[in-house]
């Protein structure tokens, strides 16, 4: 008599599941996915539309901010021209223009002379993202800009309901901010509802190509860390104030080991070069 074969038989992909998010491996059960593969996709797809419709708690968002930074005031609560979700989804370009009465706001707090940075959270199409990992991330900036023996000018902290990343724009111009800092939901993936990206632009204001923002993306807690998410735009951050540019012409090369030049000592390395 000869022995059967197993029913369960052991998928060699599975070790590397260890080391990412994405579906690889999955096995099979006959010709359809195992039945808690198929629970698994069906939660992570759930997810991701929760993230994309669930309104920012604005007022949670605001407190915590404030407590943990010791504000003396509350960070300011802007929106944008984009009157519902619904609106959001299906007019990208309202999201991108404060309403009249958020712009009034700014005018009236804008100090008339220049700021290194303007800090700017916006909602975008995860909520959950914002709420979760801006504090955590701005703890981590902040951190680098004690650290640094230049003087660091903010403008008054603001967080944006219904928001695209050019919305920046707007209010880095009105701010007077140098460069502006856009914190913004990701598009939810299937295994990464809650994705912050960040946007570095130099010399923000109204119309500018997405050619002129340098971006970090993937920072949460099973992604890019906020300690490192921080050092790298802190790095853009100072070659920008220094060559006075953002974008394509700004090369993020925090991973690499390049000479300074001929006049460098033997084995001295730069993280960052900017692209001539």
């Amino acid at each position: 008599m000869t022995s059967s074969k197993p029913i369960v038989v052991e998928n060699p992909w599975e070790r590397l599941r260890a080391f990412t998010d994405a579906r690889i491996g999955l096995g099979r059960a006959g010709v359809s996915l195992p039945t808690g593969k198929l629970l698994e996709f069906q939660l992570a797809h759930a997810q991701a539309q929760d993230a994309v419709h669930c309104p920012l708690n604005v007022e949670a968002l605001a407190q915590q901010l404030q407590e943990a930074f010791a504000l003396e005031h509350e960070p300011l609560r802007l929106h944008s021209q984009v009157e519902d979700r619904a609106m959001y989804l299906q007019r990208p370009d309202f999201g991108r223009k404060l309403n009249d009465e958020s712009r009034e706001r700014l005018e009236a707090v804008a100090s008339q002379s220049r700021v290194d940075l303007a800090v700017v959270v916006v909602d975008g199409l995860s909520a959950l993202a914002v709420q979760q990992n801006s504090q955590p991330f701005l703890k981590a900036l902040y951190q680098q800009f004690e650290q640094d023996s230049a003087e660091w000018q903010l403008a008054p902290l603001t967080i944006i309901e219904q928001g695209r990343v050019a919305i920046g724009d707007e209010i880095g111009a009105l701010l007077n901010a140098d460069a502006v800092l856009v914190m913004i939901g990701e598009r939810p993936g299937l295994s990464s509802p809650d994705s912050l990206g960040l946007y570095m632009t130099w010399a923000p204001e109204p119309g500018l190509k997405d050619d002129r923002r340098n971006c970090i993306s993937n920072v949460r807690p099973a992604g890019l860390q906020m300690d490192e998410a921080a050092r790298r735009l802190f790095l853009l951050l100072k070659e920008a104030r220094q060559k006075k540019l953002s974008g394509v012409k700004l090369k993020d090369r925090s991973e690499d080991n390049v000479l300074e030049g001929d006049s460098a000592a033997p084995g001295s390395t730069q993280n960052f070069l900017v692209a001539d």
